[in-house]
């Protein structure tokens, strides 16, 4: 059957009669009548939790309550990267009615936060102290997200979708390389939550790959979680038992802050570039915004008919732009006021594009706004599942930096995020991921700290894709450059592995894998003006589900960076 894609290519294909039929008749039904694929497919960054989903969806379990299997059991098995005492954003789409809705498990600032509470009695930042311990907490989101999914959306008891993470837990894991690497990389910081050290540095060394550990504590919350629900984690015995270990660490967390967690649905944003619409995330996330800014952007050229040096120039100075007004506007809806209407319109990115030149690269203290203030990895993580139905979610969950505040209050098995790292602990000055915040991003009691994180589906002619990637700051990037390929005919193993780049506003350099530019890309990009960095490693760990809408053909992949593993069936 021929294509239903649009465009000039297209409308030079001679239909056979069949084919228009079925391509008028997707596009005319509404969308809770569409086709369903009539396969599942999951992608995520481990093997057990692909298999975590696997065994729900055969249990009769919808994609919801896969991704409150998948999620749950990423906790036990990737720990650096997500679990309980951290949070993320649920993208998701129903198939019966065609709702979408952003699932927002952000944390969120304890109540006794201040906006100076990092800075000392000279306005400077103490090092390490939004990074590492229990003051560099924020009040986690995911258990009270995995508790709602199952609630408002999924078909089985929360019990039966948290089984396979309990078991593992129980059971125990083989420690992979990757936690192995996270603990060289934080085994100075871990000496200090001596819960931390007794699984992860028993005798004061890391645990080597290879190792099998079993985490008991972590089990005993995720059956509390299991058997009360919300209530199991953000009150009763858990809650004081957090309480208690954050406080006799020096945080400031208090019972009152894990009660009066809640998780909050918001409207996705949407944005058209060519014939796709992509569905992304919304404030406190930043990927929505920052993706739409940079595509319409882009929207002003025809990529295609241009030399892939000025592809590449342009998408890095559309990048540029559009992380610059990430620093400048974005941050929690419920505190700030935010210009979106107008960041995401036509006519600001028609402003935006009078100030690009082919020839030349802008230099990012040259554009009006935030600047530097002076100044002496993998480590969140995505899958994607898309069922039988039509039913489909993008969730990218995160603890921050490598295994988060590097800090496990006593009796709990749970590792604290360090995402209060993520709030603009002072303007101009960078984070972790070296981005830049102003007063929108500030801190406050309550508030939701922005994130890179940036699940999306892109919707087309052509059929779906569901994705998105941990890397920090590089999140955002990532997944724009592999919509930029879906849109011109790539697949989903294609865009998994596809090689990357990177610009931020700040620092002004573009950071990039080996294999991402040739030779002559390399020098054209430098005689525009463009610093090059190539990264000491290659970033991301993308986890892709595509459904093909004419052919009915499902695909998955997991990023060749990682150690994922996919399924459709």
């Amino acid at each position: 059957m021929s294509s239903c894609r649009g465009g000039a290519g297209a409308r030079r294909v001679q239909y056979k009669s069949l084919a228009l039929l079925v391509c008028v008749w997707i596009w005319l039904l509404p969308a809770g009548a569409q086709p369903a694929p009539a396969r599942s497919g999951i992608a995520t960054a481990h093997p057990l939790a692909t298999r975590a989903g696997e065994e729900i969806l055969a249990a009769g379990g919808n994609a919801f309550d896969a991704a409150v299997a998948i999620s749950a059991t990423l906790a036990v098995v990737e720990p650096y990267a997500s679990g309980l005492g951290g949070g993320g954003f649920w993208l998701l789409h129903e198939a019966d009615g065609g709702r979408q809705v952003i699932v927002d498990g952000r944390e969120v600032a304890p109540a006794a936060a201040t906006r100076d509470m990092y800075l000392d009695a000279q306005g400077k930042p103490r090092a390490g102290l939004s990074v590492s311990g229990p003051l560099a907490a924020g009040i986690p989101g995911q258990p009270a997200a995995l508790a709602h999914l199952a609630k408002r959306y999924g078909r089985l008891p929360l019990a039966a979708s948290l089984a396979p993470a309990i078991r593992h837990a129980e059971q125990g894991i083989v420690i992979s390389r990757g936690i192995g690497m996270g603990l060289k990389f934080r085994a100075e910081a871990a000496r200090n939550s001596p819960a931390f050290s007794a699984i992860y540095m028993p005798g004061g060394e890391p645990v080597q790959a290879g190792a099998t550990l079993r985490f008991p504590d972590l089990a005993r919350t995720l059956r509390r979680l299991a058997a009360e629900g919300h209530d199991g984690f953000y009150r009763g015995s858990v809650a004081r038992r957090l309480v208690a270990g954050v406080q006799a660490a020096g945080g400031i967390w208090t019972r009152e802050d894990l009660a009066a967690y809640k998780v909050v649905e918001r409207e996705p944003i949407r944005v058209q570039y060519r014939d796709a619409t992509l569905v992304m995330a919304p404030p406190p996330s930043s990927g929505g915004v920052v993706m739409g800014d940079a595509l319409n952007i882009l929207r002003g050229w025809d990529l295609g008919r241009l030399q892939p040096v000025e592809r590449q120039h342009l998408t890095i100075e559309a990048l540029r732009r559009a992380y610059r007004d990430r620093a400048m506007y974005l941050g929690d809806p419920a505190f700030v006021s935010m210009p979106i209407e107008r960041l995401l319109s036509p006519w600001y990115a028609d402003g935006q594009r009078t100030s690009i030149r082919l020839d030349r690269a802008t230099p990012s203290d040259e554009l009006p706004g935030i600047a530097p203030a002076a100044s002496g990895g993998t480590n969140t993580t995505h899958f994607s599942v898309l069922d039988a139905e039509g039913n489909r979610v993008a969730g990218t969950l995160s603890i921050n930096t490598w295994f988060g505040a590097v800090f496990i209050p006593p009796g709990t098995g749970v590792i604290l995020n360090n995402e209060m790292d993520d709030f603009s602990i002072k303007a101009g000055t960078p984070n972790s991921f070296e981005l830049l915040g102003a007063d929108a991003n500030a801190i406050a009691p309550g508030k939701r700290m922005l994130s890179s994180m940036s699940p999306t589906f892109i919707e087309s002619p052509r059929g779906v894709a569901i994705l998105g990637t941990p890397g920090g700051s590089r999140i955002i990037s990532m997944v724009l450059l592999s919509t930029l390929a879906w849109v011109d005919g790539a697949d989903a193993r294609q865009m998994a592995s596809l090689k990357r780049y990177h610009h931020q506003y700040y620092p002004d350099v573009v950071s990039y894998e080996e294999g991402a530019f040739t030779a002559e890309e390399k020098a054209g990009l430098e005689a525009r003006g463009h610093r090059l960095e190539l990264s000491p490693r290659s970033f991301g760990n993308m986890q892709v589900v595509t459904w093909d809408r004419e052919t009915g053909r499902v695909d998955a992949a997991s990023d060749p960076r990682g150690g994922g593993e996919v399924t459709v069936y």
